[in-house]
């Protein structure tokens, strides 16, 4: 692959391990999936020469503004859930967030909100690159440190705390949308509570696609997911996409031996439109998203065009990238909209 640099991501940290704690998972309880990249297909050159004058000029504006990044805050909070417990305590658990922080010419916010769970016997910080791309565009970004999953956790992470994590989530959303966590600090005023949006990689995936979509955990709130090399839960009963949903996101590594493509086709191929799915030729698990380079960078593109054609309006760059068919190199996008 030819290098690149995402220019918004501002870090670089060494990637550990993450996935199922055997390395691989169970197979799903679906039939084998047809790659969608075979069954779907790029807007059209006459659907893209469509988009209206206004809509043009509102992404060339956006455009301009990017030109700008925003500058980025921080802090983490810790959450707390008084109706379920680890042990005899509460359950509990830091979370980290970015926030943009606008600089001359830059709109003040509010901002949509992306929630982003971490893969298993790891923590947020391996993803900081892809999570600082994401305010740098004009998102705050939470990251809550799942309690019994990160890589610190008391006594070693445990993955079967994965059917929990759908409503840590939740909380997270509840907490800086209607808490007072949304208050604190420089928070105040930026996070618009109508544009949510929940993502997360390996654990972190299968997390977020149950919150959006698990009639068990299913949070009416979220507009928008984003399933970076994830899948249903390896733990629990498999369900059904529903017939109607927010507006998904799928990218896969196609050499990903931890979470196999047809894990990600299985409920993209299920999923109802509108739905984009992002193949990483020849990408493994979690370097994709950790470690800059070609396929970061194609990663931070399209999830960027995604969260800005669903929450603010902009559709041209998404379907530039998908009349290209491509967000860079060794990547193929398709969708359905």
């Amino acid at each position: 692959m030819k290098p690149a640099v995402i220019a918004a991501a501002s870090l670089s940290l060494v990637a550990t391990g993450c996935g199922s704690s055997s390395g691989t998972r169970p197979a799903p309880q679906v039939s084998p999936a047809t790659p969608t990249a075979a069954t779907t297909k790029p807007v059209s050159q006459r659907a893209l020469a469509s988009v209206s004058a206004a809509a043009r000029e509102a992404d060339s504006q956006l455009r301009r503004q990017r030109s700008q990044p925003y500058a980025i805050g921080s802090v983490t909070l810790t959450l707390t859930d008084p109706s379920r417990t680890i042990g005899s305590a509460p359950r509990s658990f830091d979370t980290i967030i970015r926030y943009p922080k606008p600089v001359a010419g830059q709109a003040p916010g509010p901002f949509p909100l992306v929630a982003f769970g971490h893969g298993f016997a790891v923590t947020p910080d391996p993803y900081s690159p892809l999570l600082d791309a994401w305010t740098q565009a004009g998102f705050v970004v939470a990251a809550p440190v799942f309690p019994l999953e990160n890589a610190n956790a008391p006594g070693g992470p445990d993955e079967k705390d994965l059917d929990n994590q759908p409503a840590d989530m939740s909380l997270v959303i509840s907490s800086l949308t209607t808490g007072s966590a949304g208050r604190q600090g420089g928070l105040a005023g930026m996070i618009d509570s109508r544009h949510i949006a929940v993502t997360g990689q390996s654990d972190g995936g299968d997390t977020a696609l149950a919150a959006a979509y698990d009639p068990r955990h299913r949070d009416p709130r979220i507009g928008a997911a984003m399933i970076l090399s994830g899948a249903e839960d390896p733990f629990a009963a498999q369900f059904a996409m529903p017939s109607s949903g927010p507006p998904l996101l799928a990218v896969q590594g196609t050499a990903d031996t931890i979470n196999p493509p047809d894990m990600t086709y299985a409920f993209y191929n299920q999923a109802a439109s509108p739905k984009f799915l992002l193949r990483l030729i020849g990408a493994g698990h979690q370097p994709p998203y950790t470690e800059p380079g070609a396929e970061l960078t194609a990663v931070a593109r399209t999830t960027i065009a995604f969260l800005d054609a669903v929450f603010k309006g902009h559709p041209a760059r998404l379907n530039r990238l998908l009349a290209a068919g491509t967000a860079g190199d060794d990547s193929q996008l398709t969708g359905k909209q």
